[in-house]
Order: structure tokens, then C-alpha cells, then sequence
């Protein structure tokens, strides 16, 4: 008999009653062993994560800006839409669904700002009057600038934690240590395991002390209403400490104690910075109340191609229509790593919470165009509008940290509905990184990837720009020293350098010194060419020091020649790179090919990603 198809159709398409017992792994009993561990993992039954938000955070932004009273209703535009809208506003059904005159026929005394814009001539964004989409590029500069604020508070907050931003206006903290050192610091007779333990260190702690959820935030309540909808957010208007009439654990004493940590780190974030933040309180008891009716898509991860798959796979919709599904027929079907979808619905994310780096590896400036370039004037006006937006992003990021330094800058483009093309070349090294120096790097990778308008056998209609950084990161140690090599010296350092060459000079200085008189009757050193340059083996050049370095002494000046061979070797490098990827494949140009270029080799397809197995097909890799 077949059994598959029966067994198919009343369990394999989610309709079957999910159980308690689909959630005994996040009802594990603690023991002794978990408490002293010093390896607190994933797996922790201990472990403490929170997510906090901050409310409206570009609405909050421009009300700390413009020192907005709270209570003033006030919405964020971007052209003619809603992108943020604080709680006073919402109390008039405004949402950023609307549109600004629906708005304002709600609330007639409503607050607008247009979100910060970039234009051509300025240095920085501003808030200018009547911003144009046809002239003008959205900043969301001042919301990164704040969100790092809050993410330093909670650093400064929470030494022990670990803090992972999720998005401009929410966080990741994990809890688990800093709240571990507090359990046994509150309850010291946990430290040490009884004399009389049965299991000795895999001994269940014993029952845990009275919990008062009071004034900790907003507890979900482990029997919501008939009427809560969980796929909203839960509002910070919600009262809290409610009654808990389940049993207690020790999950709960280290939710409590983080609930209270976290609690400091809002209020410091308010009385600092002016910003209120949200964070629900969830037991281990009330998941599966809150997560049964969730639509499953909602949840991270779930959502897009896979959450559609699955939805389509079982015909279902919430996360419990889900919870029927066995661990070996999902795996049957999506591959064996999707047991992190099983549990996930089951409220177990074993996801690390890890620190990203202050900057990242690239920058990125972009411009979706509501009308196309058809000129090389109209290119060149977003070259340096996006050559601004990069230009301030690294001057913050260099802020931080001094020797950051992008490797490449690539232009993308795309004409119409085509795919986009792009071209890259070498970012040199400059001491100011200001929108000329980046617009004219622009501009020259324009000129090879779109052409002008005299070179051009077809119409120019570009819809789409966007000029980016990759490869940064910090300098070489020669490479950061031989920035100060060009720092103008004062008086007393020329001065130090004379007394140093006129001492070296005395004493018979091996490196021999002439003096000559050039065209202009002006008196330059002429030093030995060993100290001063070197001969590139592979292009034949002789690469020198600028005659600013001749004087510095030979061991400085030894590393800046040091360095001058590093930058020198990246140049061909990046040669080698630009080569080995355009070797097998057409010329990446939006020009028109000429006839010629149609004996070049196609280039090599691409793995389908259909043939892609398990659960990673339905993520893309970009």
C-alpha cells in the first residue's frame, strides 16, 4: 500500500492541530552546569536577546533637530511621500500610506519637513525649500549620524553585551553574559553546587525568587486577548505589569534582570539624546500563544522567495498551519539546513549577535532617475551630486578612523530597462578626499562607460547612476606614515631638518650632495637616485619621492620609498585584476559595440539557480 499519499495530504499541507510539545526544546530544565559554564553559546537556555527600536526614528530626528515639542504632530517627506510619522500624528489616522494633502486635511496644523537633500555646488546636504527629484538627491545622512549615537550608548551601557545594528533605527543586544554575571551576583548561593546535589553539576537550579515585572516594559501576556493582532507591533502605550499567573523559571529571573539593564540604557538614550525606544518583554511561556496566529512571512527570514515557497509547498499561511510540518519533510524538500526554519518557528533563533564594523568595505551613492540623462551635462551633474554623498561619508568614516582609504571607485549605470554595466579603476591615495577630486574620477569612468555626446552612435538615455567605493579599509603601516610626509612643516621642524643635513654634512655623510642651478636660477638637491626612486621591473618607469621628501633623514625616507613600492605594486595589481576579469567577455560598455567587437568570446554563464539544492535557492547572492 502506498502510505505517502495519504499521509501527504492530511499532515504535509499544514492542517493537521499543533501541540505544546512542538515547543519543549525552549522549556529545557537549567542546571547548574548552564549557570557556571563559561561557554555561553546559542544554546544557552539561559540566553538573552533583545531587539529595540527606536519609535519613528526619522520623525524623532527632525524633531530633536528643529526642537519640535514631542506632542507637535509631525510627518518626514520625501517628494510626495510619507517615509515617517510620529505618534501624535498617528492619533489623526495619518499613516505613511497618505499622501501630504490627506495629511494635512487631518490634522490642518500638521508639521512637514522634507528629508535632507544633496545638490550640485554644495559640500553637504541641507534642507532646502523646494526640493527637486529632478535636481536633488535624498540624504539619510543625519539618520546614520544619530543611529550611531544610539548604538554608542548602548556600547557604553552594556560593556559585557554584544551589539548587532539591524537597520538604521533598530538593534540587536546580547544580554547573556552581562545578565549571568548579575544572577550570580544577586543570588550568590547559586556559585557554588550543593553537597547534596543528586546529579551534581547537571543538578536543576533550585526554584527560582518572586518576580516583579512592574515598571520593566511591556510583558506579552502569555493569554492575549481574543481580539490582539500580533502582526502589529505591540505600542509603548500598553500597561505595563500585567499579572503572570504561570510558573516561574529561571529564563524568566534573566529576562527580568535584562528587562531592567535595558531599561537603564532607554532612559539614557531619552535624557542624551532626546530619543524614545521600544522593547517587548518575551517569555518563553507566551511564544506560543504569540506566534501561532503570526503570519509566518512576517518573520525574518521567512518572508520573500521562501516564505512564498513554503506557503505555496503547504498551502498555509500562519506560523501554526506551519507547525505540522515534520523536521524530515521540510528537509525533503528544502534541504537539510532548513531544520533553522523548523525551529524559528518554533521561537528558536540561534543566530549570533555580532558587532559589525564601524565602516563597511563599500560606499555607495545612487540615483533612480524619474526622467533619463540623454546629455553628458546632465551625467556629469549626478557624478558630483553622488561624488558629495561619497566625499562626506568618507570624511566620517575617516574621522573614526584616519588610515580608511577605498581601493576602487566603480560607476554603474543602466540605460532603460537594460542590465546594468559598470566600470571601476584604482582610487589614489589624496589628502583630501573633496567631491572635485571624486567627480573627476567619476567623470573619466563616464567618458569609458557611456561615451559623450559626440562619440556616440545612439541616443544616451540613462535611467539609472550610482557611484560607489569598494576595498575599504585601513592603510598599510608604510601607507599611513607617508601621509604626514606631506603635512607642511612649520618653522622649527625646517629648521631641525637644516641642523640635521649641516650635521650630517660635517660628519662626512656617505650620501653625496651637489647643488645645481636650474632654468630659473632657483638652487635644488640633487641626491643620490638610490635614496629618491627605484626602477619598476615590470613597467620600466622609475617611480620617485616628491623633492619635499629629499631632506628627511635616510630611514624615514627609506619607508616612504617603502611605501611609494606598495601603492606602486597595488596600481598593477589592480591591472591584473581589470585584465583577468575582462579578458573572456565583451568590452563592459553602454556605447554601441562596434562591428569588430563581435568576434570577442561570450562570457561564461552563470550557474542557474535552479540547479542551486536546498534552502539556499531561494536567498540571492549579491
Amino acid at each position: 500500500m502506498d502510505t505517502e499519499g495519504s499521509v501527504s495530504s492530511s499532515i504535509w499541507k499544514g492542517k493537521a492541530k499543533a501541540t505544546d510539545l512542538d515547543y519543549e526544546d525552549i522549556n529545557s530544565p537549567i542546571t547548574y552546569r548552564h549557570l557556571l559554564s563559561n561557554n555561553l553559546g546559542v544554546r544557552d537556555p539561559l540566553r538573552v536577546v533583545a531587539l529595540c527600536d527606536s519609535d519613528a526614528f526619522y520623525a524623532a530626528c527632525e524633531q530633536v533637530r528643529l526642537g519640535v515639542d514631542p506632542s507637535v504632530p509631525l510627518v518626514v517627506l520625501q517628494w510626495q511621500a510619507l517615509i515617517a510619522v510620529n505618534y501624535p500624528a498617528r492619533r489623526y489616522g495619518i499613516s505613511r500610506m497618505d499622501n501630504i494633502n490627506d495629511a494635512k486635511k487631518r490634522c490642518p496644523d500638521l508639521k512637514v519637513v522634507h528629508v535632507a537633500t544633496y545638490r550640485e555646488g554644495e559640500k553637504e546636504p541641507g534642507y532646502w525649500p523646494d526640493p527637486d527629484t529632478m535636481t536633488h538627491k535624498v540624504s539619510l545622512d543625519l539618520y546614520r549620524r544619530e543611529s550611531a549615537k544610539i548604538i554608542q550608548l548602548f556600547k557604553d551601557g552594556l560593556p559585557g553585551g554584544e551589539i548587532e545594528r539591524a537597520s538604521i533605527d533598530e538593534a540587536f543586544i546580547e544580554f547573556t553574559r552581562p545578565v549571568r554575571e548579575e544572577i550570580l551576583k544577586r543570588y550568590p548561593y547559586l556559585s557554588q553546587i550543593p553537597a547534596n546535589a543528586p546529579l551534581g553539576r547537571d543538578t536543576p537550579l533550585p526554584p527560582p525568587p518572586p518576580i516583579n515585572w512592574d515598571g520593566l516594559g511591556v510583558l506579552i501576556p502569555v493569554h492575549p486577548p481574543p481580539s490582539a493582532d500580533v502582526s502589529k507591533p505591540i505600542s509603548e502605550e500598553t500597561p505595563p505589569g500585567q499579572p503572570v499567573e504561570e510558573e516561574r523559571t529561571w529564563h524568566d529571573v534573566a529576562l527580568s534582570i535584562a528587562a531592567d539593564l535595558m531599561g537603564k540604557i532607554r532612559r539614557d538614550i531619552h535624557e542624551k539624546l532626546g530619543y524614545t525606544t521600544s522593547a517587548s518583554i518575551l517569555r518563553n511561556a507566551a511564544i506560543p500563544n504569540y506566534l501561532r496566529p503570526m503570519p509566518f512571512q512576517k518573520i525574518r527570514f521567512l518572508g520573500g522567495k521562501l516564505g512564498k515557497a513554503l506557503a505555496e509547498e503547504y498551502d498555509v499561511s500562519t506560523v501554526g498551519d506551519l507547525l505540522t510540518i515534520t523536521l524530515e519533510e521540510m528537509q525533503r524538500k528544502f534541504g537539510e539546513n532548513s531544520i533553522w526554519v523548523y525551529e524559528l518557528l518554533r521561537g528558536i533563533d540561534r543566530s549570533e549577535v555580532k558587532e559589525k564594523p564601524p565602516v563597511t568595505k563599500s560606499m555607495l551613492a545612487s540615483k533612480n532617475l524619474p526622467q533619463p540623462i540623454v546629455n553628458t551635462a546632465q551625467g556629469h551633474h549626478w557624478i558630483r551630486v553622488l561624488a558629495a554623498e561619497l566625499a562626506l561619508r568618507l570624511k566620517e568614516g575617516r574621522e573614526a578612523i584616519p588610515a580608511l582609504w577605498p581601493k576602487t571607485i566603480v560607476l554603474h549605470a543602466r540605460q532603460g530597462y537594460e542590465q546594468s554595466r559598470s566600470k571601476q579603476a584604482p582610487f589614489p591615495f589624496t589628502r583630501e578626499p573633496s567631491v572635485d577630486v571624486i567627480a573627476a574620477a567619476g567623470d573619466k569612468l563616464w567618458k569609458e562607460l557611456v561615451g559623450t555626446d559626440e562619440s556616440r552612435a545612439t541616443p544616451m538615455k540613462i535611467s539609472s547612476v550610482q557611484l560607489s567605493f569598494t576595498g575599504i579599509d585601513s592603510m598599510e603601516t608604510g601607507q599611513r606614515n607617508i601621509e604626514g610626509f606631506f603635512k607642511p612643516r612649520s618653522s622649527d621642524d625646517r629648521l631641525v631638518q637644516a641642523v640635521k643635513r649641516k650635521r650630517n654634512s660635517s660628519a662626512g655623510a656617505s650620501r653625496p650632495i651637489s647643488i645645481a642651478r636650474t632654468a630659473d636660477g632657483q638652487a635644488s638637491k640633487i641626491e643620490s637616485s638610490r635614496f629618491n626612486s627605484f626602477m619598476c621591473e615590470r613597467c620600466g618607469r622609475r617611480v620617485a619621492l616628491t623633492d619635499e621628501l629629499h631632506s628627511l633623514d635616510d630611514d624615514i625616507k627609506q619607508e616612504a620609498l617603502a611605501s611609494l613600492r606598495v601603492e606602486h605594486d597595488d596600481f598593477h595589481f589592480a591591472q591584473d585584476l581589470a585584465k583577468e576579469s575582462h579578458s573572456d567577455s565583451p568590452k563592459r560598455a553602454i556605447r554601441p559595440q562596434s562591428s569588430t567587437s563581435s568576434t570577442a568570446k561570450p562570457p561564461p554563464k552563470k550557474k542557474r539557480k535552479s540547479q542551486e539544492k536546498g534552502i539556499a535557492r531561494f536567498f540571492d547572492k549579491s
